[in-house]
């Protein structure tokens, strides 16, 4: 790819902030509430990154900056013993995708009960899941090595077929080029691999980064874009944000679909861009104040990490609590499969996958389309007795709203739960989600204390029966739905 690719992006005026932050955000999105993240690449080979317990200390996806590279490496000698003679690079040849099935991915997705999939088409490492044109990733590129194959388009197709909508992970960063603060100014890889793949920093926009930026949007078309590692380092005028988006909002195919975050230059997140990110919690959220995205593994890593085991997976019951406190918080939740480098989804994450599917089935009505309740709250010391989920004995309990329902979601299985009622909203009636009416009243004592037009409360009271639960697995959360008039 030449710069004659980059003529229709040179040729728009970038937009002010005011103007690119008016624009409103696609219809499909605030709905969704539920998709899957992918991360899968070279790093899929050597899955490896030893476990720690600290924030993002567990990501095999950073093996090259982690594991062969300096950053944070707990793993001193595993490259040399496990790859002798090999560097980074020579591991793309075992990335050979060889049982890789989009249709069966997709598949899976859409059981799970996701609304749109986001698949890693470059990771920090710069490795392209797709045959790029640009000339620095002849070589470095799933077209032309590992499984040479487009990975990229053959998902796209297949989740589209499914009717879910597909979208993108573009790291705006590439350790082989770019420099870091967190590395006291030096590259996250060493040296040598940067010298030998690196371009040089200054050349980095122009000849990769907006050239990429404009040939995979004109490619695929994604529905969301998902950026990642600008905010690290780079100002905005080297990433020239301004024209990548305006650009991106009239000029390319997607324009009227795509959802892009807040991740491309130095302090973006939290105050530009369609949607705001947190990772693993590490923001709170941002309420319903502007949309945002809680993003996480079902482990502790994104890539494929040989070095969890079971224990290390959150169980069903945990992921769907994840879900519903972030829907109840006013965001969507990006769930992450790891997959192996032959193209397998493993068998564990696929029954988590699945086991989510099945209570959206049941649960969906206060997921899908949902947003907080303003009018029914859980009131505080909720779910403080009983036994079951962590979230359970915190006394979480989440509330989502509807047009004419509330739906209180109910991790664990607490002796008790009560909400309060704001005047001007009266509870009417409720019933139990997947429950036949006979059986919720036997499962559930419901009470609702309130007066014509003033506040109330609600006080649902769990029979034994409804709390016990085998001790090897934990519940999915229950599910009531509160009908409401909101006259």
């Amino acid at each position: 790819m030449t710069d004659d690719n980059l003529a229709g992006f040179d040729a728009v005026l970038p937009q002010s902030w005011a103007d690119i932050d008016a624009r409103p955000l696609p219809g499909w999105y605030p709905g969704a509430k539920f998709g899957i993240f992918i991360h899968w690449g070279v790093f899929s080979v050597p899955a490896w990154r030893t476990l720690k317990n600290e924030q993002f200390g567990s990501y095999a996806e950073w093996y090259y900056a982690s594991v062969y590279g300096k950053y944070r490496n707990a793993d001193t000698g595993f490259h040399d013993a496990m790859f002798p003679g090999r560097d980074y690079h020579d591991l793309a040849e075992g990335f050979g995708a060889e049982l890789f099935d989009p249709h069966s991915w997709a598949e899976l997705f859409r059981r799970a009960g996701a609304r749109y999939v986001v698949l890693t088409s470059k990771h920090h490492d710069g490795f392209c899941l797709w045959p790029t044109a640009n000339r620095h990733k002849t070589e470095w590129n799933a077209g032309a090595i590992g499984p040479k194959r487009d990975l990229v388009g053959d998902l796209s197709e297949a989740v589209r077929e499914a009717g879910l909508k597909m979208g993108l992970y573009y790291s705006i960063p590439e350790w082989e080029t770019n420099t870091s603060h967190r590395m006291n100014g030096e590259h996250f890889i060493p040296e040598a691999d940067a010298e030998r793949y690196g371009i040089p920093e200054a050349d980095y926009p122009r000849e990769i980064l907006h050239q990429q930026w404009v040939e995979f949007n004109e490619r695929y078309a994604p529905s969301v874009i998902y950026t990642d590692g600008g905010e690290w380092d780079f100002p905005e005028e080297y990433t020239d944000t301004r024209r990548m988006l305006t650009w991106l909002y009239t000029q390319a195919p997607n324009k009227d679909e795509v959802v892009v975050n807040d991740r491309i230059h130095v302090g973006m997140p939290g105050i530009h861009g369609d949607i705001y990110s947190t990772e693993y919690q590490d923001v709170e959220g941002f309420g319903q104040t502007h949309p945002w995205e809680e993003s996480r593994g079902i482990g502790g890593s994104y890539g494929f990490n040989r070095a969890e085991n079971i224990e290390d997976y959150a169980c069903a019951a945990e992921l769907a609590t994840m879900l519903a406190r972030t829907v109840a918080g006013g965001g969507n939740f990006l769930l992450n499969v790891g997959p192996t480098a032959d193209g397998r989804i493993d068998n564990v994450q696929q029954e988590r996958l699945l086991q989510l599917g099945a209570w959206l089935e049941t649960a969906g009505a206060a997921i899908y389309d949902s947003q907080p309740s303003p009018d029914v709250h859980a009131a505080p010391g909720t779910g403080v007795e009983g036994t079951g989920a962590e979230a359970s004995a915190r006394g979480e309990v989440f509330v989502t709203a509807a047009v004419g329902n509330r739906y209180a979601i109910v991790p664990g299985r607490p002796a008790e739960v009560a909400l309060t009622v704001e005047p001007g909203t009266s509870v009417t009636g409720w019933k139990l989600l997947g429950a036949e009416p006979d059986a919720a009243q036997q499962l559930l004592d419901v009470r609702v204390d309130q007066a014509a037009g003033e506040a109330g409360a609600v006080t649902i009271r769990l029979s034994p029966a409804a709390r016990w639960t085998a001790s090897a697995s934990e519940p999915m959360p229950l599910v009531i739905e509160l009908e409401v008039d909101e006259a």
